[in-house]
């Protein structure tokens, strides 16, 4: 049993080192149980002590994300819901009260959203009667969305609230910081859709093609056309 014990004192004891020095700084406790383990049983296990840091309180995805989280959950449970819209809804609708009549394909590049899934999501305004979805008067093959007097009466009860959570949300920001903030996202959103291979400015083109691309291959040989 002494054997035993003296054995692991010899493998666990730390190492000595004289007083500090330049070459001899203090040893945080990550390097100080490094150093007290014997070379043996370091050869049998391997430390690792360059440990990929990140300090997540200013990693800015997640300070991005953590407001646009804030605002999806008050304003979705707060005012959409009482409304029964969803976000991709609000989104198309925003839209459309700033600049009525766009195409299908258009209203997708606009707001982000996929353009398959934003079809379905304007299906879903045509049936509570906030919007109509006609054929373009200049191109049979894509169709125009507008708000109908309901939708623009829904948008008048919402808009204000979309406002005021705004104001919340840039309370005691002065007016030429939000100017930086809103060039400096419009720039991130940039470069990541740039690294995405995705053109910001031919957005609505690729997002047509990418329809285009997403025809069963029985459409295609049937001849159908792509609902737009």
């Amino acid at each position: 049993m002494q054997q035993i014990s003296a054995t692991a004192e010899r493998h666990y004891a730390p190492e000595p080192h004289g007083p500090a020095s330049p070459h001899n700084s203090p040893l945080t406790s990550w390097e100080a149980a490094h150093k007290s383990v014997s070379p043996r049983i370091r050869r049998n296990f391997k430390f690792v002590t360059n440990r990929p840091r990140l300090d997540f309180s200013e990693y800015l995805p997640y300070l991005i994300n953590r407001v646009g989280w804030l605002l999806v959950v008050d304003f979705g449970q707060n005012t959409l819901a009482r409304h029964h819209l969803s976000i991709a809804m609000w989104r198309i609708l925003a839209v459309l009260a700033n600049d009525d009549g766009q195409r299908q394909i258009d209203l997708a590049a606009r707001t982000s959203i996929d353009v398959s899934t934003l079809s379905r999501v304007v299906t879903r305004l045509v049936k509570t009667g906030l919007v109509t979805r006609t054929r373009s008067a200049t191109n049979n093959r894509e169709v125009v969305v507008r708000l109908t007097p309901k939708g623009a009466a829904m948008l008048a009860r919402v808009i204000p609230h979309a406002i005021a959570l705004e104001r919340t949300a840039i309370a005691g920001v002065p007016a030429r910081d939000l100017s930086v903030v809103r060039r400096s996202l419009r720039r991130m959103y940039q470069n990541l859709a740039s690294s995405a291979g995705v053109s910001v400015r031919t957005e609505a083109s690729d997002v047509r093609a990418s329809a285009a691309s997403a025809v069963s291959p029985r459409r295609r040989r049937s001849g159908g056309r792509t609902r737009r």
